[in-house]
């Protein structure tokens, strides 16, 4: 006779309709967003603007994926954002990398528009932004800046924050930057 160990309460199966393996919302939300970036940003160049962001999250409605597109020299207007939508469209359509519905939306960047890559920071050199890091930076150590821009180096970029000095930031200490706009 055999002897069987048992190891499990009972026997666990995953079915997904989608064929997408199970992963968290904080990986999904990634991994859509760096497909989307790879795929898309060819595509609203070849248009003649930029995608300056993109995002994938879920709101009350459901799930959307949000374009920011940037115009060199211009503002971005309904033209712009329709013919980009029917641009990147069918290529979604076909890749078909996104397990959910979704809203596609194109936007312009807005007047706190987001700073992702050296190029944008460059663009703004001398006005104010707003910096959140990874972790605290600086002596004294901090994770929030608001300040002038005052320079886009290789590495990073410098922040003068008024009454505290002027603070070096790597771009991969970066989490989140942003236009700080004045009225």
């Amino acid at each position: 006779m055999k002897h069987f160990e048992k190891w499990a309460a009972c026997p666990l199966f995953v079915f997904l309709e989608t064929g997408f393996p199970l992963m968290s919302e904080k990986n999904l939300k990634q991994t859509v967003e760096e497909r989307a970036l790879a795929l898309l940003e060819p595509i609203v160049a070849g248009e003649g603007l930029e995608l300056a962001d993109l995002e994938f999250l879920r709101e009350r409605e459901g799930w959307v994926l949000r374009l920011f597109i940037d115009k060199p020299g211009g503002r971005v207007g309904l033209d712009e954002c329709t013919q980009v939508s029917r641009a990147v469209d069918p290529s979604l359509d076909v890749e078909d990398f996104i397990p959910h519905e979704y809203s596609l939306e194109v936007s312009s960047p807005g007047v706190d528009r987001p700073l992702r890559k050296p190029a944008h920071f460059e663009r703004v050199k001398g006005q104010k932004v707003k910096v959140k890091t990874f972790g605290p930076v600086g002596e004294p150590p901090r994770k929030n800046f608001t300040g002038t821009l005052t320079e886009v180096a290789g590495d990073g970029i410098s922040v003068e924050v008024e009454g505290a000095g002027t603070f070096h930031i790597l771009f991969k200490d970066i989490a989140k930057a942003n236009l700080e706009f004045q009225f």
